[in-house]
């Protein structure tokens, strides 16, 4: 399956972190968000990275070449910021079959691989990993609406009467038929052509969209304590994982010692 990672944006919001670099290159843990993200779909089953990429693109592209661990990365280059349906189109011509989506801020240690093996099952044409969030910050991401089998009914971007505080994380999956819909996304209030609305007319035209609960967390780096809060997760992750030892004695071979990777 491939996946596409979404990585034009400026990172206004994160400076001065992003004075010299794009957000996907901040680094949280040791190494950028990016490298976060593509370790993740690596471990997935990517075939390929189709790698969006505006700011600074130069950047990302010097630092990862035309592969990331044996995974051929193809770069499409999204000239204005206008939105996530008008930044998925700028790879439809390089998607062939059903693929992930993957928002190149977002760093997960959560159960991505659920969503995965729900888009495999063939009874949906999108699954979603969704989270619930307290109510009072409902209103500032993409509300689903969900019917007793767990499917999503509607969409509503940044609602200021949010009908349920559940709403979506920076991870999916879709077949093409997305790019259908994007075509028909019209500006929104903000001048954007939101994925939110595609989602909806997909879900308006028959289509079946699942949503995943997510198990674990995920961090939405948008701002500098962002970042920081991401990092104290993650260390906090790798001072925890159990060693795996060879045996009980007193030496232990580090070739044989290895921490789970979460």
């Amino acid at each position: 399956m491939q996946a596409v990672v979404l990585a034009a944006g400026k990172g206004t919001r994160l400076r001065p972190l992003t004075e010299d670099k794009p957000k996907g290159m901040v680094e949280v843990a040791g190494k950028p968000i990016l490298t976060h993200c593509f370790e993740q779909l690596v471990e997935l089953g990517a075939t390929e990275l189709l790698v969006v990429v505006g700011y600074r693109k130069e950047d990302i592209i010097e630092h990862y070449g035309d592969e990331f661990q044996g995974v051929p990365i193809t770069y499409a280059h999204q000239r204005e910021q206008s939105g996530l349906a008008h930044a998925l189109l700028t790879v439809e011509e390089h998607v062939d079959d059903d693929f992930m989506l993957m928002l190149g801020d977002n760093i997960f240690q959560a159960n991505l691989s659920d969503v995965v093996r729900r888009q495999k099952e063939d009874r949906a044409d999108a699954a979603f990993l969704v989270e619930e969030v307290p109510w009072d910050d409902a209103s500032r991401y993409g509300v689903c609406d969900t019917n007793k089998y767990g499917e999503i009914v509607e969409v509503i971007e940044k609602p200021d009467e949010p009908p349920t505080n559940l709403v979506m994380t920076g991870f999916y999956t879709f077949t093409p038929a997305i790019f259908h819909a994007c075509h028909l996304v019209q500006p929104s209030d903000r001048g954007e052509y939101e994925i939110s609305e595609a989602i909806d007319l997909l879900i308006q035209s028959g289509r079946t969209i699942d949503a995943v609960e997510m198990d674990g967390w995920r961090i939405d780096v948008g701002y500098p304590e962002d970042r920081d809060e991401a990092e104290r997760r993650i260390q906090e992750n790798n001072s925890t994982e159990p060693e795996d030892t060879a045996d009980n004695s007193s030496t232990t071979d580090p070739a044989e010692t290895a921490a789970a990777d979460e």
